[in-house]
């Protein structure tokens, strides 16, 4: 494609504001509202829509929130945004950085924050008064996610081997969304797709049995049109793969 009409299309792709966010562009603020949940330790919800059980409540710090139109069916699971409040006199100039872990309905809001999150929305000490608010107007971007630790994978569910595998990404990278995965099959020679269960939560029955396991995953870069990308994991999954244990996929950016 040509340079200059690929600049056109994002360029415009950026400039259009929608009420239902359809496409957010990667840096670009937007109004919305935010309000937040009580949970033990002010951190997340292990039982969370995307999936994630104990990393639900316990990623970044525990900074997380469930979105309602940013949840998009699962794929904006493990999505990064910058949420700041604009109430005059109590909100941060930084905000709140939170990974999307969970879905939830509010009050005309785009954001139920974890009490950790929400404190981060407040300046020093004023934490309480904007709690007393319940819900606040904010302007939030997505932005990158970084991580100590590459993208990984995590056997999770029912899985059995060898006859199902269900899996979940933790730790996913960029401000790209992982948006389809697919198993090869070595016999057949083909790739099989995976189904999306809920959440961040992909299966297959009968997956391969007595090799590791090669999948690959779709990666779409945030608010940037259609799907494209393939990223492939050779052996990723060992044979011997056990429920609960995560697999490193040596991919950080």
């Amino acid at each position: 494609m040509d340079s200059k009409k690929l600049l056109f299309q994002l360029t415009f792709l950026c400039s259009a504001i929608f009420a239902y966010f359809p496409t957010i562009c990667y840096g670009d603020y937007y109004a919305s509202r935010a309000t937040y949940y009580g949970s033990p330790e002010c951190k997340g919800n292990p039982t969370g829509a995307c999936g994630y059980g104990e990393y639900g409540r316990t990623v970044n710090d525990g900074q997380v929130t469930g979105v309602s139109r940013l949840y998009r069916g699962g794929a904006g699971c493990g999505a990064c945004y910058q949420v700041k409040c604009t109430v005059p006199g109590l909100c941060s100039d930084e905000g709140a950085t939170v990974v999307v872990t969970d879905y939830g309905e509010g009050d005309r809001t785009d954001f139920i924050l974890s009490t950790a999150a929400y404190a981060k929305l407040a300046r020093p000490a004023l934490a309480d008064k904007l709690f007393a608010y319940g819900v606040v107007d904010v302007t939030f971007a997505r932005i990158p996610c970084k991580y100590n630790y590459n993208l990984q994978f995590q056997v999770v569910g029912k899985s059995k081997n060898p006859g199902y595998l269900a899996i979940v990404p933790l730790y996913q990278p960029g401000a790209y969304e992982i948006v389809a995965v697919q198993v090869w099959q070595e016999d057949c020679k083909e790739w099989r797709p995976m189904r999306r269960v809920y959440g961040a939560v992909f299966d297959l029955e009968n997956p391969p049995y007595g090799i590791a396991i090669t999948l690959r995953y779709q990666a779409r870069v945030y608010g940037y049109g259609d799907a494209n990308s393939w990223v492939q994991l050779n052996a990723v999954i060992p044979s011997d793969w056990k429920v609960g244990v995560t697999y490193d996929t040596g991919i950080s950016t």
